[in-house]
């Protein structure tokens, strides 16, 4: 009984969690619409930053709470889950063919993003100019990727994002869902770190390891669905795509909260084990995506995805295998 009350206040955070950050990318979109600001900026830019919204906000919320530990855990957590299980179960039941040059030229600069995070935390921890410097990056990318897709707007992927842009609305109601988009993220937010954390101390499990999988898993819940919406419009560049922005704003964005509000060490494991396991998906996105013979489509098909699964659930029998040990 101690922990029901923790555990419906994880599975109430992830619900509104998820419909907050549904009505703040409609707010936000059509607020920012009815400015005349460019709707490609807006799918790019708006909508990208809404799917990671969940992340953000949580991590924040466990930075002010002094949980460094778990705001960590749930940006490598959710770029893990992404790929490994969103993305991994997305291909089993639809093969992802791969078209876009921009996406396949954004997979790499993930990677480069993530080496280059790699090289900031190496220390062991993530202080203040840390957080500066990865948020600096994130605006600097933002920027590259606006500029990159109007100066590729004939590629399929530029296309897919307006396709898939939200409904519109009048500007009051816009500003209405934008604000209660807001106010809702940030209570749902304070509700599953409060969860999470109850729980970690009943178990004694270190907050890391809640951010690596139940946090990350339910905050990455929005990325699931709009792959999976993405790919049963058959719109494949704009399904991976997702995933590939959203872990870029979790490494840049995400990463750079807890070093702006609470600066801190965090745990060894982060760069002995969770970070090569997520440059290893990486790296095995790319190579899956990449078309092998001249004039072929790449595709993430179910073998690839399957592999991609299995080597989610390695992971988290690995973490498993770790919590025993520490507990033991």
């Amino acid at each position: 009984m101690a922990l029901l009350l923790p555990a419906l206040s994880i599975l109430f955070g992830f619900v509104l969690l998820i419909w907050s950050a549904d009505k703040f990318v409609l707010g936000a979109s059509n607020t920012a619409r009815s400015f005349n600001i460019s709707p490609l900026i807006v799918g790019v830019v708006i909508v990208g930053l809404g799917t990671s919204a969940p992340e953000m906000l949580v991590s924040a919320m466990a930075a002010m709470d002094g949980k460094t530990g778990l705001s960590i855990g749930n940006a490598i957590g959710s770029n893990i889950t992404n790929v490994g299980l969103m993305l991994g179960v997305t291909a089993l039941f639809y093969p992802l063919q791969i078209h876009s040059k921009l996406l396949k030229r954004e997979m790499p600069v993930l990677l480069g993003v993530i080496l280059f995070s790699y090289f900031v935390l190496w220390d062991g921890v993530l202080d203040f100019i840390n957080g500066v410097v990865l948020l600096a990056m994130m605006f600097v990318m933002v920027s590259y990727t606006v500029w990159e897709t109007k100066k590729n707007s004939g590629d399929s992927l530029p296309q897919e994002v307006l396709d898939d842009m939200p409904e519109e609305i009048g500007r009051g109601a816009a500003l209405k869902w934008l604000v209660i988009g807001i106010a809702l993220l940030i209570a749902s937010s304070r509700i599953l770190v409060w969860g999470a954390v109850e729980i970690a101390e009943f178990y004694q499990v270190s907050d890391l390891v809640i951010g690596l999988t139940i946090v990350a898993i339910g905050t990455s819940l929005p990325e699931l669905a709009a792959t999976l919406a993405a790919a049963r419009k058959k719109e494949y560049d704009l399904a991976v795509g997702n995933i590939v922005g959203s872990n870029l704003f979790n490494i840049l964005g995400v990463m750079a909260l807890p070093g702006l509000i609470h600066p801190d060490g965090f745990d060894s494991e982060v760069l002995t084990r969770d970070y090569p396991v997520m440059i290893g998906l990486t790296i095995a996105l790319m190579i899956f995506s990449i078309a092998w013979r001249k004039g072929k489509t790449g595709v993430l098909g179910r073998f690839e995805g399957g592999l991609l699964v299995l080597g989610y659930i390695a992971y988290m029998a690995w973490l498993f295998k770790d919590t025993i040990a520490s507990l033991a």
